[in-house]
Protein backbone atom coordinates (compact mmCIF):
# COMPACT_ATOMS: atom_id res chain seq x y z
CA UNK A 1 0.00 0.00 0.00
CA UNK A 2 1.16 3.67 -0.58
CA UNK A 3 1.93 3.95 3.45
CA UNK A 4 4.21 1.40 3.82
CA UNK A 5 5.50 1.55 -0.10
CA UNK A 6 5.87 5.08 1.53
CA UNK A 7 8.15 3.80 4.34
CA UNK A 8 9.61 0.75 2.60
CA UNK A 9 11.11 3.76 -0.04
CA UNK A 10 12.56 5.62 2.46
CA UNK A 11 14.38 3.15 4.08
CA UNK A 12 15.66 0.88 1.41
CA UNK A 13 18.86 0.58 0.09
CA UNK A 14 18.73 2.26 -3.38
CA UNK A 15 21.34 0.72 -4.57
CA UNK A 16 19.89 -2.48 -5.57
CA UNK A 17 16.12 -2.63 -4.09
CA UNK A 18 12.96 -0.98 -5.83
CA UNK A 19 9.63 -0.46 -4.85
CA UNK A 20 6.42 -1.09 -6.32
CA UNK A 21 3.67 -0.53 -3.98
CA UNK A 22 0.23 -1.78 -4.76
CA UNK A 23 -2.88 -0.20 -3.97
CA UNK A 24 -5.11 -2.40 -1.93
CA UNK A 25 -6.03 -5.91 -3.82
CA UNK A 26 -4.89 -6.41 -7.11
CA UNK A 27 -7.52 -8.31 -9.97
CA UNK A 28 -8.22 -11.75 -9.43
CA UNK A 29 -7.02 -13.11 -12.69
CA UNK A 30 -8.44 -16.52 -11.98
CA UNK A 31 -11.71 -15.19 -12.52
CA UNK A 32 -10.95 -12.77 -15.21
CA UNK A 33 -10.03 -13.02 -18.81
CA UNK A 34 -6.69 -11.49 -20.61
CA UNK A 35 -8.92 -8.73 -21.48
CA UNK A 36 -9.61 -7.12 -18.32
CA UNK A 37 -6.18 -8.37 -16.62
CA UNK A 38 -4.36 -5.96 -19.81
CA UNK A 39 -7.15 -3.15 -18.61
CA UNK A 40 -6.42 -3.46 -14.87
CA UNK A 41 -3.61 -0.91 -14.00
CA UNK A 42 -2.26 -2.68 -11.07
CA UNK A 43 -1.15 -5.47 -13.30
CA UNK A 44 0.01 -3.16 -15.96
CA UNK A 45 1.99 -1.58 -13.32
CA UNK A 46 3.68 -5.14 -12.66
CA UNK A 47 3.95 -6.38 -15.85
CA UNK A 48 5.51 -3.27 -17.39
CA UNK A 49 7.84 -2.78 -13.69
CA UNK A 50 9.10 -6.26 -13.73
CA UNK A 51 9.45 -6.44 -17.16
CA UNK A 52 7.52 -9.38 -17.46
CA UNK A 53 6.59 -9.40 -21.64
CA UNK A 54 3.75 -10.75 -23.05
CA UNK A 55 2.04 -13.96 -21.58
CA UNK A 56 2.63 -16.87 -23.77
CA UNK A 57 5.39 -15.58 -25.24
CA UNK A 58 9.36 -17.71 -24.36
CA UNK A 59 10.77 -16.72 -20.82
CA UNK A 60 13.71 -14.83 -21.01
CA UNK A 61 15.73 -14.25 -17.84
CA UNK A 62 17.94 -11.80 -19.36
CA UNK A 63 14.70 -9.43 -20.11
CA UNK A 64 14.15 -9.01 -16.24
CA UNK A 65 14.34 -5.89 -14.66
CA UNK A 66 15.01 -7.50 -11.34
CA UNK A 67 15.70 -11.29 -10.80
CA UNK A 68 14.48 -11.37 -6.69
CA UNK A 69 10.77 -10.54 -6.61
CA UNK A 70 10.03 -10.13 -3.37
CA UNK A 71 6.21 -9.80 -1.96
CA UNK A 72 6.24 -8.12 1.34
CA UNK A 73 2.43 -7.93 2.54
CA UNK A 74 1.08 -7.13 6.11
CA UNK A 75 0.97 -10.17 8.51
CA UNK A 76 -2.99 -10.72 8.51
CA UNK A 77 -6.15 -12.09 7.06
CA UNK A 78 -5.96 -9.29 4.27
CA UNK A 79 -1.99 -9.84 3.76
CA UNK A 80 -2.39 -13.26 2.95
CA UNK A 81 -5.12 -12.88 0.15
CA UNK A 82 -2.91 -10.03 -1.55
CA UNK A 83 -0.03 -12.41 -0.90
CA UNK A 84 -2.26 -15.00 -2.58
CA UNK A 85 -3.55 -12.86 -5.60
CA UNK A 86 0.32 -11.97 -6.20
CA UNK A 87 1.02 -15.57 -6.78
CA UNK A 88 -2.05 -16.35 -8.65
CA UNK A 89 -0.85 -13.40 -11.53
CA UNK A 90 3.26 -14.67 -10.96
CA UNK A 91 2.04 -18.85 -11.35
CA UNK A 92 -0.71 -17.71 -14.83
CA UNK A 93 1.36 -14.99 -16.21
CA UNK A 94 4.76 -15.88 -15.99
CA UNK A 95 5.08 -19.48 -14.09
CA UNK A 96 9.43 -19.68 -15.24
CA UNK A 97 9.88 -17.06 -12.81
CA UNK A 98 9.73 -19.66 -10.14
CA UNK A 99 11.61 -22.22 -11.64
CA UNK A 100 14.01 -19.43 -11.76
CA UNK A 101 13.81 -18.89 -8.75
CA UNK A 102 12.66 -15.49 -9.09
CA UNK A 103 9.77 -15.23 -6.15
CA UNK A 104 10.08 -14.90 -2.51
CA UNK A 105 7.99 -14.12 0.11
CA UNK A 106 9.33 -11.40 2.60
CA UNK A 107 8.39 -12.55 6.50
CA UNK A 108 7.79 -8.66 8.55
CA UNK A 109 7.16 -9.39 12.50
CA UNK A 110 4.43 -9.40 14.38
CA UNK A 111 5.97 -8.26 17.78
CA UNK A 112 8.52 -5.91 19.22
CA UNK A 113 9.32 -6.40 22.28
CA UNK A 114 11.54 -3.80 24.60
CA UNK A 115 13.10 -3.90 27.69
CA UNK A 116 15.35 -0.99 28.68
CA UNK A 117 17.43 -0.41 25.65
CA UNK A 118 17.17 -3.70 24.30
CA UNK A 119 14.57 -4.58 21.55
CA UNK A 120 13.46 -7.92 20.28
CA UNK A 121 11.44 -8.50 16.80
CA UNK A 122 9.08 -11.92 17.20
CA UNK A 123 7.93 -13.36 14.44
CA UNK A 124 5.20 -15.55 15.64
CA UNK A 125 3.39 -16.15 19.20
CA UNK A 126 6.10 -19.15 20.00
CA UNK A 127 8.94 -17.08 19.26
CA UNK A 128 6.91 -14.05 21.56
CA UNK A 129 6.20 -16.74 24.40
CA UNK A 130 10.27 -17.79 24.48
CA UNK A 131 11.33 -14.14 24.60
CA UNK A 132 9.13 -13.03 27.32
CA UNK A 133 10.01 -15.83 29.58
CA UNK A 134 13.82 -15.16 29.19
CA UNK A 135 13.69 -12.46 31.35
CA UNK A 136 13.37 -12.39 35.50
CA UNK A 137 10.18 -12.68 36.67
CA UNK A 138 9.82 -9.09 37.97
CA UNK A 139 11.47 -7.97 34.35
CA UNK A 140 9.41 -4.91 32.89
CA UNK A 141 8.97 -4.85 29.33
CA UNK A 142 6.56 -3.49 26.33
CA UNK A 143 5.14 -5.29 23.89
CA UNK A 144 4.21 -3.74 20.76
CA UNK A 145 1.99 -5.40 17.97
CA UNK A 146 2.24 -4.41 14.56
CA UNK A 147 -0.92 -4.31 12.90
CA UNK A 148 0.45 -3.46 9.13
CA UNK A 149 3.93 -2.75 7.26
CA UNK A 150 2.43 0.98 7.41
CA UNK A 151 2.79 1.43 11.07
CA UNK A 152 6.75 0.58 10.58
CA UNK A 153 9.29 3.67 10.55
CA UNK A 154 11.57 3.31 7.88
CA UNK A 155 14.59 2.26 10.09
CA UNK A 156 12.51 -0.65 11.37
CA UNK A 157 11.36 -1.86 7.97
CA UNK A 158 15.26 -1.86 6.77
CA UNK A 159 16.11 -3.71 10.10
CA UNK A 160 13.50 -6.59 9.90
CA UNK A 161 12.04 -7.04 6.79
CA UNK A 162 14.91 -5.42 3.87
CA UNK A 163 18.52 -5.20 5.30
CA UNK A 164 19.85 -8.77 3.42
CA UNK A 165 21.92 -9.34 6.82
CA UNK A 166 19.31 -9.48 8.71
CA UNK A 167 15.53 -10.42 7.08
CA UNK A 168 14.07 -13.31 6.27
CA UNK A 169 13.13 -14.64 2.75
CA UNK A 170 10.91 -17.43 1.67
CA UNK A 171 11.71 -18.50 -1.88
CA UNK A 172 8.89 -20.41 -3.67
CA UNK A 173 9.08 -23.25 -5.82
CA UNK A 174 6.77 -25.43 -7.43
CA UNK A 175 6.95 -28.81 -7.43
CA UNK A 176 4.13 -30.20 -8.72
CA UNK A 177 2.78 -28.06 -11.61
CA UNK A 178 -0.50 -29.96 -11.72
CA UNK A 179 -1.69 -30.01 -8.49
CA UNK A 180 -0.29 -25.71 -8.02
CA UNK A 181 -2.72 -25.57 -10.78
CA UNK A 182 -5.48 -27.35 -9.21
CA UNK A 183 -5.32 -25.27 -6.05
CA UNK A 184 -5.08 -22.35 -7.55
CA UNK A 185 -8.44 -22.99 -9.82
CA UNK A 186 -10.06 -24.05 -6.26
CA UNK A 187 -8.77 -21.65 -4.23
CA UNK A 188 -9.00 -18.55 -6.26
CA UNK A 189 -11.73 -20.01 -9.22
CA UNK A 190 -15.23 -18.92 -9.42
CA UNK A 191 -17.01 -22.38 -8.21
CA UNK A 192 -17.52 -21.67 -4.81
CA UNK A 193 -18.70 -25.40 -3.98
CA UNK A 194 -15.05 -26.44 -4.53
CA UNK A 195 -13.69 -23.74 -2.44
CA UNK A 196 -16.11 -24.92 0.50
CA UNK A 197 -15.15 -28.19 0.53
CA UNK A 198 -11.02 -27.83 -0.17
CA UNK A 199 -11.97 -25.47 3.44
CA UNK A 200 -13.49 -27.90 5.51
CA UNK A 201 -10.97 -30.49 4.28
CA UNK A 202 -8.30 -28.36 5.84
CA UNK A 203 -10.21 -27.14 8.70
CA UNK A 204 -9.30 -30.38 10.46
CA UNK A 205 -5.84 -29.60 9.94
CA UNK A 206 -6.16 -26.26 11.56
CA UNK A 207 -3.91 -25.12 14.88
CA UNK A 208 -6.67 -22.87 16.79
CA UNK A 209 -3.73 -21.93 18.64
CA UNK A 210 -1.79 -20.24 15.91
CA UNK A 211 -5.52 -18.00 14.77
CA UNK A 212 -5.27 -14.22 14.98
CA UNK A 213 -8.49 -13.63 15.80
Amino acid sequence: GDSAGGSAKQGRDRRFQAILPLRGKILNIERKDEAAMYKNEEIQNLILGLGLGVKGEEFKLENLRYHKIIILTDADVDGAHIRTLLLTFFFRYQRALFDAGCIYVGVPPLYKVERGKDARYCYDEAELKKTTSSFPSNASYSIQRFKGLGEMMPEQLWETTMNPETRILKRLVVDDIAEASMTFSSLMGAQVDVRKELIKNAATKVNLQRLDI
